[in-house]
């Protein structure tokens, strides 16, 4: 008797210590959002995603917040103040001081200092209650909408979900106007610099709610990237993105181009072509079958789109034609930019490097 009594009260004793260890463990959790990225000297090579000019400086995010910036085209850098470890996705730097970067639970970050230091200015906390407010003022407004109640329960839903949704890209024409965009045809529009945000969720053609993957201009059109096909072009007389027609069904990542031609890419090194702006499309031949996953158009004019797989496609000036050079990187690419000093500067799972443009081996 007395040894199972004996069993008992050890039994308990475990029971209690497990609760209060958990109870503990507990305390100390802190969400991601409300954590600071922690300096690290690997931190330039662990998994970097997003990629953007500031100026002279080239700014790189990725995971665990990590934000750092290269003052020397990309031999040296620095690790940013950041006020949040959620991995980034994506940066932009509309002048050479005023930047945003944007990331996984809905997080917007701003830094006025090139990227130095970064400040939150929304998480996906807030963004469902964003959407709660706004929808519900255009039902109270026009109550035989049905489009507004359904809008209302969505941000409801993102409210019950929890801040668990991925802002996929930033895009800002200046300091003060620019778009975020994510999953589940999640975008929000600021006209003050990220001050406030106003959902835009009934000004695209989506009605399927694919995911937006990518925004960008080519500086006489803006573009949005989905799933499934999705292209989405802004329409400034009707105030929204309307669809594009394209001859391709699978996921775009990416949209580039230049005043009067656009390329978009995509799934299994797909390239789709367009110089009346989005009306009609041409396939391009890559002659690659792994995917295109980020892209630029270089101080020469020349379009380079970047693969999951590390190889390099480089224009010789329009997009008409696009050419393997060489595998530049032993590493999936996520985004990539020229430095003033003409380096390539790319990331991606390995982290960053600057690589040198030779002219001998391009068209």
């Amino acid at each position: 008797m007395c040894s199972y009594k004996n069993n008992i009260v050890q039994l308990t004793l475990g029971v209690v210590l497990c609760l209060l260890q958990g109870a503990a463990q507990a305390a100390d959790y802190v969400d991601v959002l409300d954590l600071p990225a922690k300096v690290s000297a690997l931190a330039g090579k662990s998994p970097l995603s997003g990629v953007a000019r500031a100026g002279e400086r080239v700014v790189v995010v990725g995971q665990r917040g990590h934000i750092l910036f290269s003052d020397d085209s990309g031999k040296q850098w620095q690790q940013a103040v950041v006020p949040v470890s959620a991995d980034l996705t994506a940066v932009s730097f509309p002048t050479a001081t005023q930047g945003w970067a944007v990331g996984n639970d809905g997080v917007v970050l701003h830094s006025s200092d090139a990227g130095a230091t970064w400040a939150k200015q929304l998480d996906g906390r807030q963004i469902g209650d964003l959407l709660i407010k706004h929808y519900s003022a255009l039902a109270t407004a026009e109550p035989d909408n049905e489009t507004w109640p359904n809008l209302v329960a969505e941000g409801q839903r993102l409210v019950e979900q929890g801040a668990d949704k991925p802002l996929l890209d930033v895009w800002f024409a200046n300091d003060k106007l620019g778009y975020v965009v994510g999953v589940f045809n999640l975008i929000l529009r600021t006209e003050d610099g990220g001050q406030t945000w106003t959902p835009f969720q009934d000004r695209t053609d989506n009605p399927q709610g694919f995911h937006l993957n990518a925004i960008a201009s080519t500086g006489d059109a803006l573009y949005i990237a989905g799933e499934q096909g999705l292209l989405l072009k802004w329409d400034e007389s009707a105030q929204r993105f309307t669809v594009l027609e394209t001859p391709y069904q699978g996921s775009f990542f990416g949209v580039l181009g230049k005043p009067g031609e656009v390329l978009v890419y995509g799934l299994r090194g797909n390239v789709l072509r367009s110089t009346d702006g989005g009306q009609s499309w041409t396939a391009l031949d890559t002659g690659l079958h792994v995917s295109i996953t980020s892209g630029l158009v270089d101080a020469s004019g020349k379009y380079r789109l970047f693969t999951q797989g590390g190889q390099m496609l480089v224009s010789q000036g329009s997009g008409e034609q696009l050419h393997l050079v060489r595998k530049p990187a032993p590493t999936p690419i996520a985004g990539a930019t020229q430095s003033a000093a003409g380096a390539l500067v790319v990331a991606g799972s390995r982290g960053v490097q600057a690589l040198s443009v030779d002219p001998d081996l391009e068209p």
